[in-house]
């Protein structure tokens, strides 16, 4: 009843209520990364969400658009702007995507919804994550985020699957408001962004 009905009654619900109330800090950072990116402030990208079904995810740009004499993007760390910094750091960059939540593309609480790329590189067991909405936070975010391997992630996302509960979900919020303030496990160890998933060895 919860993981069919009310789960996504309460991701809608308060989403949009999340939405209204915060939208005064949405458009302060707008406005913020407006400048600080040239006039792109969001992030698009296509990504899979249930049963693989492809959306368009939304995010607040936190780097730029620089590149080295040759067109190649410059290292993230040197793209990654001030302002930038910050609304990761605080994972304020996570905020536009109450929208895809509300839109019902994406829960709050789920498996991170990953690169298009990565769909052919999983195995049987993996797979099982696309079972459910991506959400904004999840199991594996509260565990490690990008500190963690990609096989503990994907252990982490499919045991969230086969154990959807309220009281879990609940328990996932509270550890993830931890997570924020404590300003923990947000970049995996040498990089600014987790490192590319290649597969199963």
């Amino acid at each position: 009843m919860y993981k069919k009905f009310f789960k996504r009654f309460l991701d809608f619900s308060l989403s949009l209520i999340g939405f209204i109330i915060i939208s005064p800090i949405f458009i302060l950072v707008t406005i913020l990364l407006f400048f600080a990116n040239g006039g792109k402030p969001f992030f698009f990208q296509l990504r899979p969400g249930k049963d693989e079904k492809i959306f368009k995810i939304i995010k607040f740009k936190t780097m730029n658009d620089k590149r080295d004499i040759d067109g190649n993007p410059l290292p993230d760390a040197e793209r990654l702007t001030v302002v930038g910094s910050f609304v990761r750091k605080t994972s304020l960059d996570e905020i536009p995507q109450l929208l895809n939540v509300i839109k019902g593309d994406m829960s709050l609480i789920g498996p991170r919804p990953l690169l298009v790329e990565y769909l052919p590189l999983y195995n049987e067991e993996q797979k099982h994550r696309h079972e459910v909405r991506p959400g904004i936070t999840g199991w594996a975010q509260v565990n490690g985020r990008n500190a963690i391997s990609w096989q503990k992630k994907f252990e982490l996302d499919v045991w969230y699957v086969d154990n959807i509960s309220f009281a879990l979900d609940c328990r996932i919020i509270y550890l993830t408001l931890l997570k924020v303030l404590k300003r923990d496990g947000i970049n995996a160890e040498n990089s600014i962004t987790a490192e590319k998933f290649i597969g199963n060895n």
